[in-house]
């Protein structure tokens, strides 16, 4: 079997943000989606980032990185969307680890500790900080046929809401798998 595949879905349209919120600036200079895709290209040498179709200045951002990129035509359809773009483009994979490009404070080691787990065989694994459910999450290769008819602006909640005794958690001191950045205000936690 091979190796877990690294999914960062960054097709989102960043509502709330009020702007293109991927490639803005956090306070140490680093674009917040630069920020997730490093932690997640420490950890998992072969990682997928999901752009709006176009994006080409995400495009070139990952792919600067060491990203593959796939273009989404379907993003306006949800998150879903992306995450079986992800999943198609990399369709052998041993398992996935789901990140989300607005999460940049997730630490390698806790990307590294989630994937140990996809390698040692966890059939879903997700990190757990002061008793709240974060991100990545992980899937193995069972889930692909689940993984791929996904629909709507949820992505896996419910895969792993529907399957509790699949699903391992974490416990993880690295309180960014919880914080995410929706406004600019978030960029200064």
């Amino acid at each position: 079997m091979t190796a877990p595949v690294g999914i960062l879905l960054a097709a989102g349209n960043a509502s709330r943000f009020g702007a293109p919120k991927l490639l803005h600036p956090m306070p140490d200079g680093v674009a917040v989606g630069v920020a997730a895709a490093c932690a997640m290209r420490e950890v998992m040498q072969d990682t997928i980032a999901v752009v709006w179709p176009g994006d080409r200045a995400l495009v070139d951002a990952f792919t600067q990185i060491g990203l593959q990129v796939v273009e989404n035509p379907r993003a306006e359809e949800g998150m879903a969307s992306s995450l079986v773009a992800g999943i198609n483009a990399s369709a052998d994979a041993g398992g996935w680890l789901i990140a989300l490009a607005d999460m940049p404070w997730t630490q390698p080691a806790t990307v590294a500790a989630l994937a140990e787990r996809l390698n040692q065989g966890a059939s879903m694994v997700a990190p757990v900080h002061q008793g709240r459910r974060g991100h990545p999450v992980g899937f193995s290769a069972c889930w692909r046929e689940a993984l791929q008819e996904l629909r709507g602006d949820r992505g896996a909640r419910d895969l792993m809401a529907n399957h509790p005794h699949e699903l391992e958690l974490l416990p993880t001191g690295d309180v960014g798998v919880l914080l995410d950045v929706d406004h600019p205000s978030d960029l200064y936690r």
